[in-house]
């Protein structure tokens, strides 16, 4: 089977989808009979033969991703045989949107639906497109894939997919080896895109109080520590950590590369993702892998990911957020409870499982196409 795969979201920051689609084609490339190539297109950013991506075919265009996607979400052109040159079995797009193709079924991968519930939040080309086009594109895709039942569900009921088109697929976990122990002088961190559906403002809220609370008791509450890419949502954030009295307590360190994202976990003493929704929550699953403890709020694929591994709170309750940091923090025994169950939890997200029903939905997904033609 020829499957062309688009691997833009991967190209530069790996963080979200990017992360996803980069170890979905890993996983594919290591256990499964396919032809794959990996589009690429971009005036900047070249995609070069990697050690870790050497089995698959690479195809790099230097076409403006702004000028491709215009193209390709509002024309339907140019084909992949075109473009990239060559016959596919499977486009699989990365996004929503489809990726253009005479004769190949459509894979789209979805997610989460935040562009539609709150459009206001996104920017470019996905403010533009995505509310306007998902639905459509989703109808024409042969199969839809998801991260998680809780993304598959909103795909149901707010594109109108029937549910034997959609395929959950989650995030696998990253290969490490839990850490020992917990650092008594770690930090408390924050994992993601710094944005409002991350709720950064609630966890300030939160830190606040938890400053305010330890203060009768003379000690200090651990650093804040905040890492993800930085958005223009964020810059009032930025402001508010440089003043009392969070200034001192918080420190917001950008998007941190892959190839630190373990260390970064192994040197904190608890994750906090009070997230108004996710589709998925991947800070969640490494810090479990890691052996760190997680607070997570109740809301979107949250509770799916971390099961009975880690603490609840509502997001939208700074004083929920702020009570089950100072738990995590005084309390050792549940702690390392959490972190038991953590660990344990994290060996049933596995990738060459993910790799398994994502190659699945591409046979669907041809046999879907060949009866609607």
């Amino acid at each position: 089977m020829r499957v062309l795969i688009d691997y833009r979201p991967a190209l530069r920051e790996r963080s979200g989808a990017g992360e996803y689609t980069h170890q979905l084609v890993k996983a594919l490339a290591a256990g499964k009979p396919l032809e794959l190539s990996l589009f690429s297109s971009s005036w900047k950013d070249r995609l070069t033969a990697k050690a870790d991506l050497s089995s698959v075919r690479i195809v790099d265009r230097r076409i403006p991703v702004s000028v491709l996607n215009f193209f390709w979400h509002r024309l339907n052109w140019p084909p992949a045989e075109w473009l990239a040159g060559g016959r596919y079995d499977v486009t699989h797009s990365s996004h929503p949107l489809i990726l253009p193709s005479r004769h190949a079924a459509h894979v789209v991968t979805i997610h989460d639906l935040n562009f539609l519930t709150h459009p206001e939040r996104t920017r470019a080309e996905v403010r533009r497109d995505y509310p306007a086009l998902a639905r459509e594109h989703a109808d024409r895709a042969h199969r839809i894939l998801v991260p998680s039942e809780f993304t598959a569900g909103e795909v149901e009921r707010q594109l109108g997919v029937a549910r034997a088109k959609i395929a959950v697929c989650p995030v696998g976990a990253p290969a490490w080896t839990p850490r020992r122990q917990i650092p008594q002088d770690g930090y408390v961190l924050f994992v993601g895109t710094l944005e409002p559906r991350k709720n950064v403002a609630g966890l300030l809220d939160a830190y606040e109080q938890l400053i305010a609370n330890s203060a009768p008791k003379n000690c200090t509450p651990p650093d804040l520590v905040l890492a993800g890419k930085v958005t223009d949502e964020a810059l009032e954030w930025l402001k508010r950590i440089e003043r009392p009295p969070l200034k001192g307590h918080v420190r917001q360190i950008g998007y941190i590369d892959p190839t630190r994202t373990r260390a970064l976990y192994e040197a904190a003493r608890v994750l906090v993702l009070p997230s108004f929704e996710e589709g998925f929550g991947i800070p969640v699953l490494e810090a479990m892998t890691a052996g760190v403890p997680v607070i997570a709020s109740r809301r979107g694929s949250l509770p799916e990911v971390l099961g009975n591994a880690g603490i609840f709170v509502e997001p939208d309750r700074p004083e929920e957020i702020a009570a089950a940091i100072a738990r995590l923090l005084d309390d050792a025994a549940l702690a390392a409870d959490c972190v038991a169950k953590g660990i344990a939890r994290s060996h049933a997200f596995r990738w060459d499982v993910t790799a398994a029903r994502v190659y699945e939905a591409y046979h669907d997904a041809v046999e879907a196409h060949a009866h609607r033609h």
